[in-house]
């Protein structure tokens, strides 16, 4: 039997690159400055990370009115018409039938549920649960009633 020849390329690489050394005089490429520039609060001793020179980051952000107000920002949960379909006939559809039957979480509840039309609806509802125009319109057409 043969030995197994080595190839160069596939062997594994252990080499790794050493930290640069600065302030190490000239020859080294990173003397007298060291990397920092000349002159400013940058070039001198440690200075926050953060620091830009100017307005500090935070301040340059926009004020919004429901940035960390879950009130404002937050929006409804949507379910789509379609999921209703797991509900017996005739059924009435609110917020504890929707948890019941693990459509929605609890966690959702909070920030409010909003019906939207995606799919088809195929039984006679009664829904008791904020919903847009075309969804209203459809569970009327099957025989179904809006409540909200």
């Amino acid at each position: 039997m043969g030995a197994v020849k080595m190839k160069l390329n596939e062997l594994t690489k252990i080499k790794t690159r050493s930290k640069k050394r600065i302030g190490r005089g000239i020859g080294s490429g990173k003397g007298k400055t060291s990397a920092r520039g000349s002159k400013g609060q940058k070039s001198r001793e440690k200075i926050p990370l953060r620091f830009t020179g100017d307005v500090s980051f935070y301040r340059k952000l926009p004020l919004r009115k429901g940035q960390g107000n879950p009130k404002i920002s937050s929006k409804p949960k949507i379910v789509h018409l379609s999921k209703l379909n797991v509900f017996p006939k005739g059924s009435k559809i609110d917020l504890e039938q929707l948890i019941k039957a693990k459509v929605v979480n609890e966690k959702d509840v909070k920030s409010g549920i909003k019906i939207l039309l995606k799919g088809k609806l195929e039984k006679a509802l009664i829904v008791k649960l904020p919903v847009s125009k075309n969804v209203k319109k459809a569970i009327e057409k099957i025989g179904g009633k809006v409540d909200v």
